[in-house]
């Protein structure tokens, strides 16, 4: 429908309606995610969480964690870590099918394991896009963006003031 057409009755406004939805039925799909692999057939990640950041690469293999190196087991000690570690794996139903190689740095233990856990639910994404709609209902896409406030000049901490007493 052109823009300097003007609608006169009811008959008018359907045909213009039915205008607008061919138009709408040539308009392009929705956006196809393709798979994004490297020349080693891995995909590969950035995930971040609080101060810390990690890169992941996962490829098919027999489910091996390996963090920095180490066992995932030995390098995040508390299950709960664990845990947070490897909930997309289970979401997406794919444990002991990828082997994931990741590098963290910065933060604590906790925001070290919440950036594997971004790194690998985005590495998921690009090695099988068909899993994003799980892990996005999940939560697993998401940047966790809560970060320390920092501290304030003339206060103890980021808010907490001095105690007050009257002498």
């Amino acid at each position: 429908m052109t823009e300097e057409q003007t609608l006169n009755s009811l008959e008018d406004l359907g045909t213009a309606a039915d205008v607008v939805a061919s138009e709408a039925a040539d308009a392009p799909e929705a956006v196809v995610y393709v798979q994004k692999l490297d020349e080693h057939g891995r995909a590969y990640a950035t995930g971040k969480r609080k101060d810390a950041v990690a890169r992941v690469w996962i490829k098919p293999g027999s489910g091996r964690i390996t963090i920095n190196g180490r066992d995932f087991e030995t390098y995040f000690a508390r299950p709960v870590l664990r845990l947070v570690l490897q909930q997309p794996i289970v979401a997406a139903e794919r444990t002991d099918q990828y082997d994931i190689v990741a590098t963290v740095s910065g933060g604590g233990l906790s925001g070290q394991a919440g950036a594997v856990r971004h790194g690998v639910s985005k590495a998921l994404v690009a090695f099988e896009p068909a899993l994003r709609p799980v892990l996005k209902k999940g939560g697993f896409l998401t940047r966790d963006s809560r970060v320390v406030e920092r501290k304030k000049y003339g206060k103890a901490k980021a808010r907490r003031s001095f105690q007050f007493s009257k002498r």
